[in-house]
């Protein structure tokens, strides 16, 4: 909802999908033009959505089946285009950094990545973004009362809603395609850092770390991303 109120203010037509039928009305009241999608689903409406130039998917869904069905509505249609919103929760813990080049987990998630950037007749753009925070989502109010956080010396990777959205813009105003990117802040402090720094935030005391858990992480590096888009975070220094 952000990225398509930005994009609409910026003077672009946005189409919006939803699964829920009660929801049709809000995407309309903010100038999106509304659609019910469900890629698990047989969609008749699919068919107009993707009478677009440029294809934004991020949707919880990982059925390998439902996005097959969705790639083979894309092959029937003019589109082109699609930036597909991943996550660095494909790279495995190495505790070092992590870059586009490292070996992935095998996952549903990856799986789906590879049935975009396989296919020849698709210019996809994959971003895995690392954990989402800005506005409502409060980073202090990510556990539940009375949390054990484990990996207390192991690093987040985060990025706030801003950056998301800038990024977006960029890829598909600068027609980057047929990549794949790391998309967090810079900064990595570590967990035990971070968290108390963020509970503070919200008036939080509850919060205490698991100092026997062994501290797995991964640094995922953004340098890719900001050397091909020459992009600049807003939001680079998680501890700012």
């Amino acid at each position: 909802m952000p990225l398509a109120k930005k994009l609409i203010k910026e003077g672009h037509q946005v189409y919006g999908s939803t699964t829920s039928p009660n929801k049709l009305s809000d995407l309309e009241s903010k100038g999106i033009t509304p659609f019910i999608i469900d890629i698990d689903q047989e969609n008749n409406g699919l068919a107009t959505f993707l009478e677009s130039d440029v294809l934004v998917i991020n949707i919880p869904s990982k059925n390998k089946n439902g996005f097959q069905r969705l790639i083979s509505a894309i092959e029937q249609s003019a589109l082109r285009k699609v930036v597909f919103v991943s996550s660095t929760s494909v790279y495995p813990n190495t505790n070092g950094v992590v870059t586009e080049e490292t070996e992935t987990i095998p996952s549903p998630l990856r799986e789906v990545e590879q049935l975009f950037t396989s296919n020849t007749d698709i210019q996809a753009t994959i971003l895995r973004f690392g954990g989402l925070f800005g506005y409502d989502r409060k980073p202090g109010n990510f556990f539940k009362p009375n949390s054990i956080i484990d990996h207390p010396e192991g690093y987040v990777t985060m990025i706030h809603q801003d950056d998301c959205i800038g990024i977006i813009q960029d890829i598909i105003s600068q027609k980057v395609w047929n990549e794949t990117f790391n998309a967090c802040s810079t900064s990595h402090p570590t967990r035990r850092e971070y968290y108390l720094n963020e509970a503070k935030k919200v008036g939080r005391t509850d919060i205490a770390f698991n100092e026997q858990s062994e501290n797995q992480y991964k640094i995922v590096s953004n340098q890719k991303l900001k050397d091909v888009l020459n992009y600049n975070f807003k939001h680079d220094d998680l501890m700012d």
